[in-house]
């Protein structure tokens, strides 16, 4: 296979934030992407195309290509329990996430689960995730082998927890310093890997585990903070009674020195209008997991107040009390949730809230988030005939952003025919798939 590969599609990309700039979503009917040596080369009509003889040409003409698809919080451990019934955030943890969990103590299982996520990861089109581990500092190792192995872009860390859970789930501040730092040291910028200073939240972290993550954040100013931040009612209450000092949920983190640019908190649904700002001010950024929410009952996530605060923000599944891994599921998903709360979510917003929207989130724009030159080719191949319904529904659309919308309704893993990672093809059709393919 030459290192110069052309592939032929239909393409959807954002440029910019279509809800602040005119033409953010550049539509290609006929469209074609030169990849060589894992970066995009060119994208644009194939009738421009020119000194293109070198490359070896894949034709996908009928399928729709996008960037690859960005999951700004997820927990891997959590598959397990992915669909289980009837309780809310904090009875949820206790009955469901916390046992799961536990079953990561055992490092050949959690290499296993490693394994089955990253591939469905792929499977689903997401080629760069934000990802909870446990306690663990293993379970984070085996997901940063098992992503590596596959040159997937992702974001990970051990999770701190030293109260408020089972006791084998529990680190304390020094030891969980001392694994985090050295996970930072094994892994943060190999390959496409990122590390994460991991809080589970403030329920779970005694002043003193949040004062040696602020430590770590202090140490190491280019990796994330990924942590949770109002979910629930219930949560923030008891949040309130443990830090009577704070004016806020958000204050919490903040006087630990973990608000700051490369944090990224999953819901945020129930803040005030100083919050946002402070988010916004100090280069934070939300995570909407509309599924999760909805499942759970948690609340609904409002995008206009995160827009006019300025708060950078991308879409997220947080399985396990998520119900997919499909980011187009979650497009589908988010679209309902604004509509209830009287915001419409049009295909280009969704878009780019699963791409270059959830990069901007992460900071890796940079690198990924849409199909410019120089970036790292990342993009997946979607195939409405995958389902007798939606190839039915698609046909009846007129325009490349109609059809869009129709996938990421009724669309999921069964309409990725193909992904891309970082030049590598993963085919589920065979056809020229890397010998580790999913």
């Amino acid at each position: 296979m030459t290192d110069r590969t052309l592939y032929l599609a239909s393409i959807a990309h954002c440029l910019e934030d279509p809800g602040r700039a005119a033409g953010a979503l550049e539509l290609i009917a006929d469209g074609a992407v030169l990849v060589e040596n894992g970066r995009i080369v060119e994208v644009g009509p194939l009738s421009r195309f020119s000194g293109i003889e070198s490359a070896e040409v894949l034709d996908y003409s009928g399928l729709l290509l996008i960037p690859g698809l960005i999951d700004c919080h997820v927990h891997y451990p959590q598959l397990d329990i992915i669909g289980s019934f009837g309780e809310e955030l904090l009875d949820w943890l206790e009955r469901y996430a916390y046992p799961a969990e536990l079953r990561l103590a055992d490092e050949v299982y959690a290499r296993e689960l490693a394994d089955l996520f990253v591939d469905e990861l792929i499977a689903n089109g997401t080629t760069s995730a934000l990802v909870f581990a446990t306690v663990h500092a293993h379970s984070a190792d085996v997901l940063f082998e098992a992503a590596l192995d596959r040159d997937l872009r992702l974001i990970s860390g051990k999770v701190l927890m030293d109260r408020g859970a089972p006791e084998a789930l529990l680190d304390t501040p020094a030891r969980g310093y001392a694994e985090s730092r050295a996970l930072i040291e094994r892994w943060h910028g190999r390959g496409r890997l990122g590390y994460a200073i991991t809080p589970r939240y403030a329920l779970t972290s005694s002043e003193a585990q949040l004062e040696s993550a602020g430590r770590l954040a202090r140490e190491y100013p280019d990796v994330w903070l990924h942590t949770h931040l109002a979910e629930n009612r219930r949560e923030i209450d008891a949040v309130a009674e443990a830090f009577p000092d704070s004016p806020s949920y958000l204050a919490v983190y903040e006087r630990f020195g973990l608000l700051r640019e490369r944090s990224v908190f999953a819901h945020c649904l129930h803040l005030d209008e100083r919050d946002c700002k402070s988010m916004a001010r100090r280069g934070a950024a939300a995570a909407f997991c509309p599924t999760s929410n909805l499942f759970l009952g948690s609340g609904l996530f409002d995008l206009g107040r995160m827009r006019t605060a300025g708060v950078k923000t991308g879409l997220a599944t947080d399985v396990g009390a998520g119900t997919s891994l499909s980011m187009l599921r979650t497009m589908g998903e988010a679209y309902k949730v604004l509509k209830l709360g009287d915001q419409v979510l049009s295909p280009a917003d969704a878009l780019y809230l699963a791409t270059l929207g959830a990069a901007r989130a992460l900071g890796i724009d940079a690198e990924v988030g849409n199909l410019e030159a120089g970036k790292e080719a990342d993009f997946v191949l979607l195939d409405a005939d995958a389902t007798r319904l939606a190839g039915h529904r698609v046909a009846q659309t007129g325009t490349l952003d109609e059809r869009l919308f129709v996938l990421m309704t009724l669309g999921d893993d069964r309409h990725v025919r193909a992904t891309v990672v970082n030049g590598r093809l993963f085919d589920k059709q065979d056809r020229h798939t890397d010998s580790n393919g999913a």
